[in-house]
């Protein structure tokens, strides 16, 4: 055999090889998964590069589920979780089984799943979780959005050393009303005492109707409130005497309230804090008049770092010459000297109320925010109270001929009592002294 068609009839044979090889490959494809046969074959197991370090990742992106049953499967070894961009919308009970212990799992990725309702016990067998990422889904956490109940204030709860919760985009459009106060209440009853990182951007928050939102948070130390209808500050931030950075970019201030500038005064200079806070307000339509020349003489006052202070942009009035907007920190403040000197009155003045996080003062912090369950019990306990008195009212009328019966002797017997002895009494002698 020639040479030459021996090196054809190599590379035939290698071709054709490496053709069986695909093949091969395809075919193990479409019926296995490298987590093993209860997963399907788009998820993948095993030692990959995750920020930056080998970690044990378990990947089930866009992988068609309609449920969360491959979770009970995982290799034991896994550290991190990704499971997103399938359709799963609600998250029953024990979603990685009810005896697995996934000791190593530190990261929880089931962003876009549609999800719309997390179960109290969705969540066991995570103690070692400190990142839990649920953005761009569709919870819902009122228990007055419909006729389901769909609050859970302990969902969170088996999570003891989580430190990052990401809830960007997180809740169904048009939240109730109510969303700061579920929210609270979850923060309360599952005592997330580690949360340090905070993600509530694009949730189309409007205010917090409780203040004290964020107060069960102790350990927080990044508060991510961005591409939000925030208009003002109306939300407690000195009882978090750990925050070190607060997030506020794409809202919706025009201005910025002199008692807000005052409430983050206060925090900064507490003298027990260990960092010095950050708040950006970059990207909000700031109005270029005196209702913004306060904030404008903070920025350079302020011990507080502003964070892209000189990105900060100002917008003029409808019909104003210049329909361009301005630099703030460029704006003429020559006419806004009242604004400006009543607002330093104000920063000036110390709120009466204590301070949160001082020892000292607090014996004497208001109570703390009664929730909605508390109101509920104290109006089922006067109901039962009423319900209790009319029967008491009802059950005397009933018997009432039984107790005439029971109670007539008793009083003839007194009265027979009470006869004699005024008849002893008119029989003595008069005493004349």
């Amino acid at each position: 055999m020639q040479p030459t068609e021996l090196r054809k009839m190599i590379l035939v044979v290698a071709i054709a090889a490496i053709i069986l090889a695909i093949g091969a490959g395809g075919v193990l494809g479409e019926n296995s998964s490298s987590c093993g046969p209860n997963f399907p074959a788009a998820c993948s197991c095993g030692q990959e590069m995750y920020e930056s370090e080998m970690q044990y990742v378990v990947n089930c992106t866009n992988a068609g589920l309609v449920n969360t049953s491959v979770l009970e499967f995982m290799p034991e070894q896994v550290e991190v979780l990704i499971f997103t961009g399938n359709r799963i919308t609600e998250l029953p009970w024990n979603v990685f089984g009810s005896i697995n212990n996934y000791k190593q799992l530190r990261i929880v990725d089931m962003s876009s799943n549609h999800i719309r309702e997390i179960r109290g016990k969705s969540y066991h067998h995570v103690p070692r979780v400190e990142r839990l990422i649920l953005n761009h889904n569709n919870l819902s956490i009122s228990r007055y959005e419909d006729e389901v109940n769909h609050h859970h204030p302990r969902v969170f709860s088996n999570f003891i050393n989580l430190q990052s919760l990401h809830l960007t985009d997180a809740f169904e459009d048009n939240s109730s009303p109510q969303l700061s106060e579920d929210l609270h209440d979850i923060f309360v009853n599952s005592q997330l005492v580690k949360l340090q990182k905070l993600h509530l951007e694009q949730n189309e928050i409007t205010h917090f109707k409780d203040r004290n939102v964020f107060c069960d948070l102790p350990s927080l130390r990044d508060l991510h409130l961005g591409d939000n209808d925030l208009r003002d500050l109306n939300f407690e931030v000195r009882c978090l005497n750990n925050l070190r950075f607060l997030d506020l970019e794409r809202n919706k201030f025009s201005f910025v309230k002199p008692t807000d500038l005052r409430v983050l005064n206060e925090l900064e200079e507490r003298p027990n804090r260990t960092a010095n806070l950050i708040v950006d307000f970059n990207l909000n339509p700031f109005g270029c008049d005196c209702r913004t020349a306060p904030f404008r003489a903070w920025i350079t006052t302020t011990r507080v770092t502003v964070r892209n202070k000189d990105s900060l942009m100002c917008f003029h009035s409808t019909g104003h010459v210049d329909a361009e907007p301005a630099h703030l920190l460029q704006m003429d403040m020559g006419q806004c000297a009242d604004a400006i000197a009543a607002a330093a009155t104000i920063l000036n003045t110390a709120e009466d109320e204590p301070h949160y996080g001082d020892p000292e003062a607090s014996h004497l912090q208001p109570q703390a925010h009664i929730s909605g369950h508390t109101a509920t019990l104290i109006f089922l306990l006067i109901v039962l109270t009423m319900i209790l008195l009319g029967l008491l009212v009802a059950l005397v009328y009933v018997s009432r001929d039984k107790l005439k019966y029971m109670i007539t002797p008793v009083f003839d017997n007194v009265a027979k009592k009470v006869q004699y002895t005024s008849i002893k009494d008119e029989d003595c002698p008069e005493v004349h002294v």
